[in-house]
């Protein structure tokens, strides 16, 4: 969640990039654990997962997907909220 907040609502991420963040060099192997921590997040309404710059169901994707931080979400950790709306341009 870290790192899709630090991107702000406009971007969006792989997941295999926070598993690479953890492990270097062993990443592969954390990539469902990634799949998995978007899927609770995208329940939270927190994140959106995202195929071909579109949001998709949690529970139904399958393939390369990107994560992205909602956009005002009220569910976001008001530290979250704050990173996000920084690198967003608002105040």
């Amino acid at each position: 969640m870290d790192i899709a907040t630090r991107r702000g609502p406009r971007s969006s991420l792989c997941p295999s990039e926070a598993a690479r963040m953890v492990d270097t060099a062993d990443w592969r192997r954390l990539m469902e654990p990634a799949r998995r921590a978007a899927r609770r997040l995208a329940a939270r309404g927190q994140v959106e997962i995202l195929q071909r710059g579109r949001p998709v169901d949690p529970a139904e994707f399958r393939g390369p997907v990107r994560i992205r931080v909602v956009r005002g979400s009220d569910k976001l950790p008001p530290a979250a909220r704050h990173a996000a709306a920084g690198r967003d341009g608002e105040n």
